[in-house]
């Protein structure tokens, strides 16, 4: 019924477009920001809408960082857009700046999964069209653990077999500050972030980050790490190349984590999280969909798209093609034939939405520290969490507080920086209380001993970044891009949420991430000459080539090589997954050279537009 008087109300809505004066046409009647992955499907779709109206529709593309940024902006001014893609935890944010405004689907609610509405809706209304959707599950390498551990006691019990048993050297890891994955864990022994209120909205007010139940689950974490079960340095890299090598057995991640565990070849099943003492694990529900700003004047015909045009399978499977993630329109979902995508729907039955209210950016830090800490054993559960749940409390009422992270990584050398950031507009998606910090706890980065560089990793939202490497907590000394001294800032876009890897080089103060560049190594039988701890190791990045002018030839000078003959290939992303040998040949031969004396300067040089690597001798 709902979308008949709809369609009835568009007529007419159209008909007095058709005779408006023609100078009125010049603009869009239908404006639609979107980012540069999904404009593309967007613009596919908008195009069948306007002719079968007869209407002029654009579809626009605003990088996901400005158009949050933005709406408020050129919204009142009549210029801006009529829908907006977005991210669901934009919704506090856009609803009390009065920027967008809800939504009935009527009978087209039925069509998406409930947990996706869930992720749209605030103060009890839905502010949103929800079309993906994502949140972690367990992975687990079935030859070490054939069937799923239902819960937290069991997988204990796992890790203890596999690593006394010696089948492998980890079973569960997690990484030691991240409380979005430690959270399933967390709500599984009845602990919570915010309570909620009687219409189900997130209370401020109720902070849970020191409840009985997330003292409980980090009580288990603290069992797991005094037993040596859990490494007390591991990032989402380490995290993954432990998993994907077989050294640990279980892990939880996200879908975003499907390419290089599917590339890996490691045998793997995706489960439901175990359950504790309170139920099952919930994991965070995260999500994108459209919204109709608050400013638009279209509205009857900006509804009528995203109920006629978007909400069809044809639709969302265009947009499943060029953003494949798990899909929130039933229809699609249930059409698809990945059983990973199913395993995390699977797990995300249970699952709670992501808290959406400004005030979680007072949580990550506070959490994050204290999980860090019962980690590396410096604080028991019951003192870490009290003492975040304080310091979350605090921020909230705007007040200030003083917190010491935990050491991260290796001892660097005294002859160097002590710390080292990358403060910039990322701060704040990373959970800084503001941007430009340098010395924000949540955006330092670990000195790698073996490596001798300074690497973390932070998975961050959709959006347009910027950022510098600063020393020392402070912005004496920083670098930017072409690893120049006080040099500009380095942007960084994302078009989804993303981990992003950033990576410090002291040496030669090139400071660079993983979306912008390659991260490319050259593994060979001459490493350990380089003080990396063996031979033939990709992930030992004493042996990075690096593109410091950024022209895509990637370059790599040494005179540690003693003379002699070797040889090696390029590697990227620290695994065998992707190497080229011999004239760029992905998988092939490897390359040869010799070094005539000792000392000889070596240059390395990887063309990454050909794959190709010259190796030069002399000055």
């Amino acid at each position: 019924m709902k979308r008949n008087m709809l369609f009835v109300a568009l007529v007419l809505f159209i008909a007095a477009l058709v005779i408006a004066p023609v100078a009125a046409q010049d603009d869009p009647d239908l404006l639609i920001w979107a980012d540069r992955t999904r404009t593309a499907a967007l613009t596919d779709i908008a195009a069948r809408f306007a002719e079968d109206y007869f209407i002029n529709v654009e579809v626009q593309e605003i990088g996901m960082g400005d158009i949050r940024a933005n709406l408020g902006i050129v919204g009142p001014t009549g210029e801006g857009p009529d829908i907006i893609i977005a991210a669901h935890d934009w919704i506090g944010e856009l609803v009390l700046n009065g920027s967008v405004r809800p939504l009935d689907l009527g009978d087209a609610a039925e069509q998406f999964t409930p947990a996706s509405l869930s992720l749209f809706t605030y103060n009890g209304e839905l502010y949103g069209v929800p079309y993906a959707v994502e949140n972690v599950a367990l992975f687990r390498n079935t030859d070490l653990v054939p069937e799923a551990p239902q819960t937290w006691a069991e997988v204990a019990e796992v890790t203890e077999e596999l690593v006394t048993s010696g089948a492998s050297q980890y079973g569960y890891i997690i990484q030691t500050t991240d409380f979005y994955h430690f959270f399933p864990i967390v709500s599984a022994f009845g602990g919570y972030i915010f309570g909620r209120d009687a219409e189900g909205n997130y209370d401020p007010n109720d902070v849970g980050v020191d409840s009985e139940g997330t003292i409980a689950a980090g009580a288990w974490l603290e069992g797991m790490a005094d037993a040596g079960y859990i490494p007390d340095a591991v990032d989402y890299d380490v995290l993954h190349t432990l998993f994907e090598s077989g050294d640990a057995a279980m892990i939880m991640t996200g879908p975003w984590a499907l390419p290089r565990i599917r590339q890996s070849g490691i045998p793997y099943a995706i489960s439901d999280i175990p359950a504790g003492d309170a139920g099952p694990g919930q994991p965070m529900i995260g999500g994108q969909g459209f919204m109709i700003s608050a400013y638009s004047e279209n509205t009857l015909m900006a509804e009528s798209f995203l109920l006629d045009y978007m909400a069809t399978e044809e639709s969302m499977q265009a947009m499943y093609d060029v953003d494949p993630r798990p899909p929130a329109f039933i229809p699609l979902l249930e059409s698809l034939a990945d059983t990973d995508l199913q395993a995390f729907q699977n797990a995300g039955l249970v699952g709670v939405p992501q808290p959406s209210i400004p005030q979680m950016s007072s949580v990550w830090g506070a959490a994050a520290n204290a999980q860090q800490f019962i980690i590396q054993g410096d604080l028991s559960s019951e003192e870490a969490f009290t003492t975040a749940g304080e310091q979350i409390r605090t921020l909230i009422a705007g007040g200030e507080i003083e917190i010491v992270a935990a050491s991260v990584g290796d001892t660097p050398p005294e002859d160097g920086p002590q710390a080292v950031s990358i403060p910039g507009t990322v701060d704040s998606a990373a959970g800084c209380a503001g941007d430009w910090d340098p010395a924000c706890e949540n955006v330092q980065l670990g000195y790698d001993a073996a490596s001798d560089v300074w690497i973390g990793t932070f998975v961050l939202p959709a959006g347009d970044y910027e950022y510098k490497a600063a020393l020392d907590n402070a912005w004496d000394e920083n670098y930017g891009a072409n690893a120049e001294s006080g040099g500009g800032n380095i942007a960084l876009s994302l078009a989804e949420e993303t981990p992003v890897t950033f990576i410090y080089d002291n040496k030669t103060h090139w400071v660079m991430d993983n979306v912008n560049f390659l991260l490319v190594t050259v593994p060979g039988d001459f490493q350990d000459e380089l003080g990396c701890e063996g031979d033939w190791q990709p992930n030992c990045m004493r042996s990075m080539l690096q593109d410091a002018d950024g022209d895509g030839v990637y370059t790599f000078t040494t005179t540690a090589i003693p003379a002699g003959d070797y040889q090696g290939k390029v590697a990227l992303n620290l695994s065998w997954d992707l190497n080229y040998g011999q004239e760029g040949a992905r998988d092939g031969a490897n390359f040869t050279w010799n070094v005539p004396a000792d000392n000889t300067e070596m240059t390395f040089s990887f063309d990454s537009a050909t794959n190709i690597m010259t190796i030069e001798a002399g000055g």
